[in-house]
């Protein structure tokens, strides 16, 4: 592996910083001695999302500005004079594409647009911008590499596949510095229970069943610490420019082989129930996903350091320790 790379004393933005992945690349950013702003969507009880849980001596250190992607001045003014912008801004949550596809697609289409714009009227600003790799849809071939075919099976997946071409015309049209990252399944410490890991887990420690939906679909999981490295990789090379790079680790496991992996790491044996609503519409449904992440590899020196089980300790030490965080009712759909 390449040396880790740093942003130290260079000034940066993460759009949807309270989220997941956002609030470890924040962590991630302050340690490099990056000057950080956490742009978070406005809410009346002024809550930060995930950067709550960041350590009070690093959130100190960055500037949290509350704004909506939807209002091109709240992004302008994120945007301002900063070097980086990653934007990982986007409401992700694919049962709610299927209720609210309007609100999905103003956001995560007209959210990257207002970024994009913003970004090009400051000569020089690079954009790292967060692709996912449900814009693949199932997988035609094994592994998915960045030709594969774009196959939106959800609206959330449609509109990101019209985010990430709206990210490559900005590249190609007005020579925009973006680089596009497309991570695989991502999880870790503090994600919500509406994931797979978490679902399993917050079931696994503290109900008495685990009600799940299809088992045999298969997913490619890295740990997040290994997906924001692939973020300030990216954010440094500009051989990174105008390309696509999947991040995963290469190898997938079904739903039923994680339910197994932790009840053995938590040490319990519980029965699994279907539970018919958290399973998608038939052909929404992607059956696997498995990561081809060479181009990572060959541009930006990127690779996975955390196996399945090592990230799973982590996160399921992190669920015990923070029980309010998760209900055991109620779980991802």
């Amino acid at each position: 592996m390449h040396a880790a790379p740093s942003l130290s004393g260079r000034s940066v933005v993460v759009t949807g910083a309270g989220g997941f992945i956002g609030s470890h690349l924040v962590e991630r950013l302050v340690a490099d001695g990056a000057r950080v702003r956490a742009f978070v969507r406005y809410n009346g009880r002024g809550d930060r999302g995930n950067l709550e849980l960041v350590a009070p001596e690093t959130l100190a250190e960055v500037e949290v500005l509350f704004g909506d992607l939807r209002d091109p001045w709240s992004v302008e003014k994120a945007v301002a004079e900063q070097d980086v912008v990653f934007h990982l801004g986007a409401l992700i949550a694919i049962p709610y594409s299927y209720q609210a596809p309007a609100d999905v697609l103003a956001t995560n289409v007209g959210g990257t647009l207002a970024v994009l714009q913003a970004a090009l009227r400051r000569d020089g600003t690079r954009v790292v911008h967060t692709s996912t790799s449900e814009v693949y849809g199932t997988a035609e071939t094994v592994p998915i590499n960045e030709r594969h075919r774009l196959h939106a099976q959800s609206p959330y997946a449609a509109s990101k596949v019209g985010a990430d071409q709206l990210a490559l015309s900005f590249h190609l049209s007005f020579g925009l510095p973006v680089a596009t990252v497309r991570p695989f399944n991502c999880f870790g410490p503090r994600q919500s229970a509406r994931a797979l890991v978490p679902t399993v887990i917050t079931q696994a420690l503290f109900a008495d069943e685990l009600k799940l939906g299809a088992l045999d679909p298969t997913r490619d999981l890295t740990f997040v610490s290994d997906t924001v490295d692939a973020f300030v990789r990216a954010s440094l090379s500009d051989a990174a420019l105008g390309e696509v790079m999947n991040i995963g680790t290469g190898s997938d496991v079904s739903v039923r082989r994680v339910v197994e992996r932790v009840l053995a790491l938590v040490g319990r044996d519980l029965p699994i129930r279907h539970d018919p609503a958290r399973v998608r519409p038939d052909r929404s449904e992607v059956k696997q996903l498995v990561c081809d992440s060479t181009a990572a590899r060959r541009i930006i020196g990127w690779e996975p350091r955390h196996s399945l089980d090592e990230g799973l300790r982590k996160t399921i030490d992190w669920v015990a320790a923070h029980p309010d965080r998760y209900r055991t009712g109620e779980y991802a759909t």
